[in-house]
């Protein structure tokens, strides 16, 4: 599940403080058994509030463990593309030639596809990476079936290791926290508001103070719904190593 950021923002902003208003004016027995048992009242919102920054703190520790990971395979993806273009060397010369120019447009594809936030582009961007796969396994297949030993696999293999690499960074931008996480998540925050509206004293309408648990809440479901993201967030994973590679290389 995508989680876009500034939807996420606004929408839990309104529900929660919704949720705080209706704490403070409404549930009047509620409110009533809350001031009679004051001290019981605040053990059970204190330990509703808990659990929330529990579970947000260990959402968001989900959310930068794939923020970390889609780092390192850019890296990784870099790494790959540079063995695959050494090796390159190691072919005939024609076909050598044919490996490190197809793989400088692969490079191209592979930077754009970490820049781009274009939908449309995007789909270019796999379609043309998935056919200079295709092309890169035609070139160095052909030496290994019409001369096979460890020089041609070496090849086969570095440039499997780019492949490889490519399918592991789709996996990791396509692994998202489920959306019952969010959920889940969503109903402990709409419960721990509601609670604090209960337990607020002398509330007749919204008072600013019903803002700040809500705010405080949105803005850490922002936080990590901007990680999610990783195409269309503030937090992004920019393609630095791949960007140098293309210097190094002389892509384009």
């Amino acid at each position: 599940m995508i989680a876009l950021p500034t939807p996420i923002l606004v929408m839990t902003f309104a529900v929660l403080c919704v949720a705080a208003w209706l704490g403070a004016t409404r549930f009047d027995k509620l409110r009533a058994e809350a001031g009679a048992f004051r001290e019981e009242f605040g053990v059970i919102q204190s330990a509703t509030l808990t659990l929330l920054g529990l579970i947000v703190g260990f959402t968001f520790s989900m959310a930068l463990d794939r923020y970390e990971q889609r780092k390192d395979y850019e890296a990784a993806e870099a790494n790959a593309i540079l063995t695959a273009y050494q090796r390159a060397d190691l072919l005939p010369a024609a076909d050598g030639a044919k490996v490190r120019a197809l793989l400088r447009s692969y490079l191209e594809q592979r930077v754009r596809y970490f820049s781009t936030r274009n939908p449309y582009a995007l789909d270019e961007t796999n379609a043309a990476t998935a056919k200079l796969q295709t092309e890169l396994w035609a070139v160095v297949t052909g030496p290994a079936l019409a001369n096979p030993n460890s020089v041609t696999a070496l090849v086969a293999s570095g440039v499997n290791d780019v492949v490889n690499a490519q399918g592991d960074t789709h996996a990791a931008w396509s692994n998202h926290i489920p959306g019952t996480a969010w959920m889940m998540m969503g109903a402990i925050a709409i419960f721990s508001t509601l609670l604090v509206g209960i337990g607020l004293r002398h509330a007749s309408g919204f008072s600013h103070m019903l803002a700040v648990l809500p705010l405080v809440i949105a803005i850490a479901f922002f936080l990590i719904a901007d990680i999610e993201s990783p195409r269309l967030g503030i937090i992004r994973v920019m393609p630095d190593n791949l960007v140098g590679l293309t210097e190094l290389l002389g892509a384009p």
